[in-house]
């Protein structure tokens, strides 16, 4: 019986250089990147989701990016189905599959999997979305929470799409979700999965994301929010995620451009840290303490990937790549 192909994750918290690892290894393997972070699947949304440069996708083949719709919202078990098909693609042609992303629960989905939930019932959607519009996403946070207290623990107050999905599972199934997450779901097989999570000094990762945010309003943030708005109003979902919502309320004069940075810069804090609590949670993951653009790290993480290929019948290595020098 053959062994079972290679399929490399990167995961850890936002701004901890999993796009520069990820590239590294693709280029090292002859490998193919496989989006997992939720905004970065949606159309238009550039400057503050962090994606992949156009020049970083043309070094290697990039899957799941910039496919989904403004007004549209990709659920977990909706992503998981698109990445498992892509995989498999991914696997036929003998390259190896790196998913890389800081989205914990669609990372769950493709690689534990979900239970089936309900279709959508779109006109409980547009409701929600009005109470959003209304009286903001923290309201559907509290509802979630009378109907789901875990559910509610696990997504976030500003993250109007999941409280959506997860409000919609419980009032058509008039259940839990969080007890459903544990029944019906079908692990990935096929693979030999190699979990490399990055851990960057805490005091760096924060410095560096303070940076980050103060780079996405220099390079045009608030324009392009305004583009969004303009376009799509509430609609919208991901205008409630980290720079557009701090973004879209400096449009309203809430605050001014500092405060709105400031603002940006602790949410982008806070998140990584409930990235981190999230991901100490899953199983088998070889941590590196350091960021994905460091040499020592990608080194590392190279070394990791040829052992287990050396070990598994894994996709075919490329030789005589060395590591890109980290910028």
């Amino acid at each position: 019986m053959p062994l079972e192909p290679l399929l490399v994750v990167v995961l850890g918290p936002t701004g901890s250089g999993k796009t520069a690892l990820s590239l590294a290894l693709a280029q090292r393997f002859a490998g193919e990147i496989v989006n997992c972070d939720s905004v970065a699947m949606v159309r238009e949304f550039e400057i503050g989701t962090a994606k992949p440069s156009v020049a970083e996708q043309k070094l290697v083949p990039h899957h799941l990016f910039d496919f989904v719709e403004p007004t549209d919202y990709m659920t977990a078990g909706e992503y998981a189905r698109r990445a498992r098909e892509t995989l498999a693609e991914i696997k036929a042609r003998a390259k190896l599959p790196i998913v890389v992303g800081g989205t914990g629960l669609y990372l769950r989905a493709l690689l534990d999997g979900l239970f089936s939930g309900p279709q959508r019932v779109e006109g409980l959607r547009d409701r929600l979305r009005q109470r959003i519009q209304q009286r903001g996403s923290q309201h559907l946070h509290a509802m979630l929470r009378r109907l789901d207290a875990g559910a509610a623990e696990n997504i976030h107050a500003n993250d109007g799409a999941k409280l959506i999905r997860a409000i919609e599972v419980c009032l058509a199934t008039r259940g839990k979700m969080t007890e459903m997450w544990k029944q019906g779901s079908e692990p990935l097989k096929g693979f030999h999965i190699l979990r490399i999570g990055l851990n960057p000094k805490r005091s760096a990762l924060y410095e560096r994301l303070n940076l980050r945010a103060l780079h996405m309003f220099d390079m045009g943030l608030v324009q392009e929010t305004q583009t969004l708005l303009g376009k799509y109003g509430a609609a919208a979902l991901p205008l409630n995620a980290l720079g557009y919502k701090q973004a879209a309320r400096l449009l309203r004069g809430e605050m001014d451009r500092d405060a709105a940075i400031q603002a940006t810069q602790q949410a982008h804090r806070n998140y990584a840290k409930r990235q981190m609590t999230w991901f100490r949670r899953e199983p088998d993951v070889i941590w590196l303490e350091g960021f994905g653009d460091e040499l020592k790290i990608q080194r590392a993480a190279v070394s990791l990937v040829t052992a287990m290929a050396s070990s598994k019948s894994g996709p075919r290595i490329a030789d005589g790549n060395s590591v890109p020098q980290a910028e």
